[in-house]
Protein backbone atom coordinates (compact mmCIF):
# COMPACT_ATOMS: atom_id res chain seq x y z
CA UNK A 1 0.00 0.00 0.00
CA UNK A 2 1.44 3.39 -0.94
CA UNK A 3 1.63 6.43 1.29
CA UNK A 4 -1.34 7.86 -0.62
CA UNK A 5 -3.63 5.14 0.69
CA UNK A 6 -2.63 5.27 4.33
CA UNK A 7 -5.52 6.56 6.39
CA UNK A 8 -4.25 8.99 9.04
CA UNK A 9 -7.42 9.11 11.12
CA UNK A 10 -7.16 7.33 14.45
CA UNK A 11 -9.04 7.40 17.70
CA UNK A 12 -12.46 6.67 16.27
CA UNK A 13 -14.88 4.85 18.58
CA UNK A 14 -15.06 1.08 18.76
CA UNK A 15 -17.40 -0.21 16.06
CA UNK A 16 -19.38 -2.19 18.61
CA UNK A 17 -20.17 1.07 20.40
CA UNK A 18 -21.16 2.69 17.10
CA UNK A 19 -23.43 -0.25 16.24
CA UNK A 20 -25.03 -0.23 19.69
CA UNK A 21 -25.57 3.54 19.68
CA UNK A 22 -27.25 3.55 16.27
CA UNK A 23 -29.29 0.48 17.14
CA UNK A 24 -30.68 2.31 20.16
CA UNK A 25 -31.47 5.33 17.96
CA UNK A 26 -33.39 3.38 15.30
CA UNK A 27 -36.84 4.47 16.47
CA UNK A 28 -35.95 8.16 16.96
CA UNK A 29 -33.59 8.67 14.02
CA UNK A 30 -36.03 9.64 11.28
CA UNK A 31 -37.75 12.24 13.46
CA UNK A 32 -34.55 14.35 13.59
CA UNK A 33 -32.83 13.39 10.33
CA UNK A 34 -33.62 16.44 8.16
CA UNK A 35 -29.95 17.07 7.35
CA UNK A 36 -29.39 13.39 6.57
CA UNK A 37 -32.31 13.40 4.12
CA UNK A 38 -31.08 16.61 2.47
CA UNK A 39 -27.53 15.29 2.05
CA UNK A 40 -28.71 11.91 0.74
CA UNK A 41 -31.02 13.66 -1.73
CA UNK A 42 -28.12 15.79 -2.93
CA UNK A 43 -26.00 12.64 -3.37
CA UNK A 44 -28.75 11.01 -5.43
CA UNK A 45 -28.90 14.10 -7.64
CA UNK A 46 -25.15 13.89 -8.28
CA UNK A 47 -25.16 10.34 -9.62
CA UNK A 48 -24.71 9.72 -13.37
CA UNK A 49 -28.05 10.05 -15.17
CA UNK A 50 -27.32 7.08 -17.43
CA UNK A 51 -26.62 4.69 -14.56
CA UNK A 52 -28.92 1.65 -14.63
CA UNK A 53 -27.60 -0.89 -12.13
CA UNK A 54 -28.69 -4.49 -12.04
CA UNK A 55 -27.69 -4.69 -8.38
CA UNK A 56 -27.13 -1.87 -5.91
CA UNK A 57 -25.92 -1.67 -2.32
CA UNK A 58 -27.04 0.93 0.23
CA UNK A 59 -23.93 0.96 2.41
CA UNK A 60 -24.80 2.10 5.92
CA UNK A 61 -28.51 2.06 5.17
CA UNK A 62 -29.70 3.13 8.62
CA UNK A 63 -33.49 3.18 8.74
CA UNK A 64 -33.64 2.42 5.02
CA UNK A 65 -34.87 5.83 3.87
CA UNK A 66 -32.54 5.84 0.87
CA UNK A 67 -32.87 2.11 0.29
CA UNK A 68 -36.51 2.87 -0.48
CA UNK A 69 -35.49 5.83 -2.67
CA UNK A 70 -33.05 3.62 -4.59
CA UNK A 71 -35.71 0.93 -4.90
CA UNK A 72 -38.07 3.43 -6.51
CA UNK A 73 -35.40 4.87 -8.78
CA UNK A 74 -34.03 1.51 -9.97
CA UNK A 75 -37.19 -0.56 -9.77
CA UNK A 76 -36.00 -3.57 -11.79
CA UNK A 77 -32.68 -3.85 -9.97
CA UNK A 78 -31.89 -6.08 -7.01
CA UNK A 79 -31.24 -4.02 -3.88
CA UNK A 80 -29.11 -4.85 -0.86
CA UNK A 81 -29.28 -2.76 2.33
CA UNK A 82 -26.31 -3.16 4.67
CA UNK A 83 -25.60 -1.68 8.09
CA UNK A 84 -23.37 -2.48 11.06
CA UNK A 85 -26.25 -1.69 13.45
CA UNK A 86 -28.67 -4.61 13.61
CA UNK A 87 -31.27 -2.43 15.32
CA UNK A 88 -31.37 -0.23 12.24
CA UNK A 89 -31.83 -3.28 10.00
CA UNK A 90 -34.71 -4.54 12.15
CA UNK A 91 -36.35 -1.13 11.75
CA UNK A 92 -35.70 -0.91 8.00
CA UNK A 93 -36.59 -4.39 6.79
CA UNK A 94 -40.40 -4.25 7.26
CA UNK A 95 -40.45 -0.99 5.29
CA UNK A 96 -38.96 -2.63 2.19
CA UNK A 97 -36.99 -0.98 -0.58
CA UNK A 98 -34.34 -3.69 -0.82
CA UNK A 99 -34.56 -7.43 -1.37
CA UNK A 100 -31.84 -8.23 1.14
CA UNK A 101 -30.95 -6.69 4.50
CA UNK A 102 -27.48 -7.62 5.67
CA UNK A 103 -25.48 -6.91 8.83
CA UNK A 104 -21.95 -6.01 7.81
CA UNK A 105 -18.94 -3.72 7.99
CA UNK A 106 -17.98 -1.31 5.18
CA UNK A 107 -14.32 -2.19 5.75
CA UNK A 108 -15.00 -5.91 5.20
CA UNK A 109 -18.02 -6.25 2.94
CA UNK A 110 -19.75 -9.66 3.05
CA UNK A 111 -20.24 -9.59 -0.74
CA UNK A 112 -18.68 -11.44 -3.67
CA UNK A 113 -16.17 -9.85 -6.02
CA UNK A 114 -17.70 -7.88 -8.91
CA UNK A 115 -21.24 -8.34 -7.62
CA UNK A 116 -22.65 -4.76 -7.64
CA UNK A 117 -23.06 -1.94 -10.15
CA UNK A 118 -23.69 0.81 -7.58
CA UNK A 119 -22.51 1.40 -4.03
CA UNK A 120 -24.48 4.25 -2.45
CA UNK A 121 -23.46 5.47 1.00
CA UNK A 122 -24.75 8.63 2.64
CA UNK A 123 -23.35 9.92 5.94
CA UNK A 124 -22.07 6.56 7.17
CA UNK A 125 -18.42 6.30 6.17
CA UNK A 126 -17.22 8.97 8.63
CA UNK A 127 -17.45 6.18 11.23
CA UNK A 128 -14.86 4.07 9.40
CA UNK A 129 -11.33 4.55 10.76
CA UNK A 130 -9.79 2.84 7.71
CA UNK A 131 -11.27 4.63 4.72
CA UNK A 132 -8.61 3.09 2.49
CA UNK A 133 -10.13 -0.31 3.29
CA UNK A 134 -13.60 1.00 2.40
CA UNK A 135 -12.32 2.12 -1.00
CA UNK A 136 -10.47 -1.17 -1.55
CA UNK A 137 -13.59 -3.17 -0.71
CA UNK A 138 -15.69 -0.95 -2.96
CA UNK A 139 -13.32 -1.57 -5.83
CA UNK A 140 -13.46 -5.31 -5.15
CA UNK A 141 -17.26 -5.66 -5.14
CA UNK A 142 -17.98 -3.26 -8.01
CA UNK A 143 -18.36 -4.58 -11.51
CA UNK A 144 -16.40 -2.85 -14.30
CA UNK A 145 -18.13 0.47 -14.95
CA UNK A 146 -19.74 0.39 -11.51
CA UNK A 147 -19.99 3.52 -9.35
CA UNK A 148 -19.31 4.37 -5.72
CA UNK A 149 -21.32 7.41 -4.63
CA UNK A 150 -20.75 8.57 -1.06
CA UNK A 151 -21.29 11.47 1.28
CA UNK A 152 -19.36 11.82 4.51
CA UNK A 153 -18.20 14.47 6.97
CA UNK A 154 -14.83 16.15 7.36
CA UNK A 155 -13.02 18.49 9.76
CA UNK A 156 -15.08 21.57 10.53
CA UNK A 157 -18.17 19.56 11.40
CA UNK A 158 -19.64 20.61 14.77
CA UNK A 159 -16.77 23.06 15.19
CA UNK A 160 -18.85 25.37 17.41
CA UNK A 161 -19.55 22.54 19.86
CA UNK A 162 -15.92 21.41 19.78
CA UNK A 163 -14.58 24.92 20.38
CA UNK A 164 -17.09 25.57 23.18
CA UNK A 165 -16.04 22.40 24.99
CA UNK A 166 -12.39 23.36 24.46
CA UNK A 167 -13.08 26.53 26.41
CA UNK A 168 -14.50 24.46 29.29
CA UNK A 169 -12.10 21.50 29.68
CA UNK A 170 -9.56 19.44 27.78
CA UNK A 171 -11.62 16.31 27.18
CA UNK A 172 -12.78 14.94 23.81
CA UNK A 173 -16.49 15.73 23.61
CA UNK A 174 -17.06 15.87 19.85
CA UNK A 175 -16.56 13.07 17.34
CA UNK A 176 -13.38 13.35 15.29
CA UNK A 177 -13.55 13.79 11.54
CA UNK A 178 -11.07 13.19 8.72
CA UNK A 179 -9.53 16.12 6.85
CA UNK A 180 -10.78 16.80 3.33
CA UNK A 181 -7.15 16.54 2.13
CA UNK A 182 -7.12 12.97 3.43
CA UNK A 183 -10.23 12.14 1.40
CA UNK A 184 -8.47 13.60 -1.64
CA UNK A 185 -5.32 11.53 -1.12
CA UNK A 186 -7.16 8.30 -0.34
CA UNK A 187 -9.49 8.59 -3.32
CA UNK A 188 -6.57 9.43 -5.61
CA UNK A 189 -4.78 6.27 -4.52
CA UNK A 190 -7.81 3.99 -4.56
CA UNK A 191 -7.44 2.57 -8.08
CA UNK A 192 -10.90 3.94 -8.89
CA UNK A 193 -11.52 6.70 -11.42
CA UNK A 194 -12.39 9.91 -9.58
CA UNK A 195 -15.45 11.54 -11.15
CA UNK A 196 -15.95 14.17 -8.47
CA UNK A 197 -14.95 15.08 -4.91
CA UNK A 198 -15.95 18.27 -3.14
CA UNK A 199 -17.13 19.74 0.14
CA UNK A 200 -20.29 21.67 0.86
CA UNK A 201 -21.06 23.51 4.07
CA UNK A 202 -24.41 23.09 5.82
CA UNK A 203 -25.44 25.05 8.91
CA UNK A 204 -28.35 24.14 11.14
CA UNK A 205 -29.73 26.44 13.84
CA UNK A 206 -31.19 25.63 17.25
CA UNK A 207 -33.00 27.70 19.86
CA UNK A 208 -30.72 26.40 22.61
CA UNK A 209 -27.89 23.96 23.26
CA UNK A 210 -30.19 21.31 24.70
CA UNK A 211 -32.02 21.07 21.36
CA UNK A 212 -28.75 20.32 19.57
CA UNK A 213 -27.51 17.73 22.06
CA UNK A 214 -30.94 16.04 22.12
CA UNK A 215 -30.87 15.77 18.33
CA UNK A 216 -27.36 14.27 18.29
CA UNK A 217 -28.43 11.67 20.84
CA UNK A 218 -31.62 10.85 18.91
CA UNK A 219 -29.48 10.32 15.80
CA UNK A 220 -27.11 8.03 17.69
CA UNK A 221 -24.32 10.44 16.73
CA UNK A 222 -23.43 11.87 20.14
CA UNK A 223 -19.89 11.60 21.50
CA UNK A 224 -18.53 8.05 21.23
CA UNK A 225 -14.83 8.86 21.03
CA UNK A 226 -12.12 7.28 23.16
CA UNK A 227 -10.98 9.88 25.67
CA UNK A 228 -14.46 11.19 26.33
CA UNK A 229 -15.18 11.93 29.98
CA UNK A 230 -17.10 9.33 31.92
CA UNK A 231 -20.15 9.95 34.06
CA UNK A 232 -22.61 12.81 33.99
CA UNK A 233 -21.67 16.33 33.03
CA UNK A 234 -21.75 18.51 36.13
CA UNK A 235 -24.03 21.52 36.34
CA UNK A 236 -21.14 24.00 36.54
CA UNK A 237 -19.48 22.58 33.42
CA UNK A 238 -22.78 22.54 31.54
CA UNK A 239 -23.44 26.19 32.42
CA UNK A 240 -19.91 27.04 31.26
CA UNK A 241 -20.54 25.18 27.99
CA UNK A 242 -23.81 27.04 27.43
CA UNK A 243 -22.07 30.37 28.05
CA UNK A 244 -19.26 29.47 25.62
CA UNK A 245 -21.67 28.33 22.90
CA UNK A 246 -23.83 31.44 23.29
CA UNK A 247 -20.94 33.45 21.85
CA UNK A 248 -21.69 31.80 18.48
CA UNK A 249 -25.37 32.77 18.50
CA UNK A 250 -26.75 34.22 15.28
CA UNK A 251 -30.15 35.84 14.61
CA UNK A 252 -31.47 32.41 13.47
CA UNK A 253 -30.27 30.69 16.66
CA UNK A 254 -27.25 28.68 17.78
CA UNK A 255 -25.38 27.39 14.69
CA UNK A 256 -24.12 23.85 14.18
CA UNK A 257 -21.84 23.59 11.15
CA UNK A 258 -21.41 20.49 9.02
CA UNK A 259 -18.75 20.07 6.34
CA UNK A 260 -20.20 17.50 3.94
CA UNK A 261 -17.96 15.59 1.52
CA UNK A 262 -19.48 14.31 -1.73
CA UNK A 263 -17.53 11.71 -3.68
CA UNK A 264 -18.21 9.93 -6.96
CA UNK A 265 -15.84 7.21 -8.22
CA UNK A 266 -16.03 4.61 -10.97
CA UNK A 267 -14.38 1.26 -11.46
CA UNK A 268 -12.89 1.39 -14.92
CA UNK A 269 -13.47 -1.36 -17.46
Amino acid sequence: MTEWTQDPLSGLPDKRQVAASFSRAADSYDSVAALQRKVGGELLARMPANLSPQRWLDLGCGTGYFSRALGERYGAAEGVALDIAEGMLRHAQPLGGAQQFVAGDAERLPLRDASCDLLFSSLALQWCANFAAVLSESRRVLRPGGVLAFSSLCVGTLRELRDSWQAVDGFVHVNRFRRFADYQQLCAGSGLQLLGLETQAEVLHYPDLRSLTHELKALGAHNLNPGRPGGLTGRARMLALIAAYEQFRQPQGLPASYQVVYGLLRKEN
